[in-house]
């Protein structure tokens, strides 16, 4: 069910052709264990930060369970990007809010492939969002369809995006891989 109140906000809308910043991060990872990688995250722009964070699979993967997996992670990500837009967007229009929680169901499949053990493939994405305020309802519904058009990680997910592979075997030549 879908609700129109007060100004719609187009979720394709082409924003400036001048950027107002750039997000810039660089993440080093490094396989240390079965399944286990330690990765190395440093923020440039806007914000400078470095901060260490591990990954693992759980047994079904051939891993041992001693961190989140990347999935976790990314749902973690997507989840807490959100929710902190809604959060910055609120303070910026001067709306209360006494209370947020976030729910984000994520579901995916993974298809037998030809030439690969299987395809990952989306399904499909669900966020609750469940905000105490004394604004009204219009206006908090408009400030998570705007906290949409400013989360990152959401608009990343919206669009096709451009990925790059590189790779070299045994300290030889990088090769792109097309």
């Amino acid at each position: 069910m879908t609700h129109s109140v007060g100004t719609t906000y187009d979720m394709t809308e082409k924003a400036s052709d001048t950027p107002m910043f750039e997000v810039i991060f660089d993440v080093q990872a490094k396989a240390v264990g079965k399944m286990r990688a330690e990765m190395r995250i440093e923020a440039f722009e806007p914000f400078k930060s470095v901060n260490h964070l591990a990954i693992d699979e759980g047994t079904f993967q051939g891993g041992e369970g001693t961190a989140p997996t990347p999935l976790e992670f990314f749902l973690t990500g997507f989840a807490g990007c959100l929710m902190v837009q809604i959060k910055a967007f609120a303070k910026k229009k001067r709306i209360q809010i006494d209370a947020l929680d976030v729910q984000l169901k994520a579901k995916w499949e993974a298809h037998k492939g030809v030439h690969v053990p299987y395809i990952g493939a989306p399904v499909g994405f669900e966020l609750f969002i469940d905000i105490d305020s004394p604004s009204s309802e219009a206006e908090i519904q408009e400030l998570v369809k705007s906290a949409q058009l400013g989360c990152f990680v959401e608009q990343t997910m919206a669009q096709i995006n451009s990925i790059g592979h590189t790779v070299r075997k045994s300290g030889g030549d990088w090769v792109e891989l097309t």
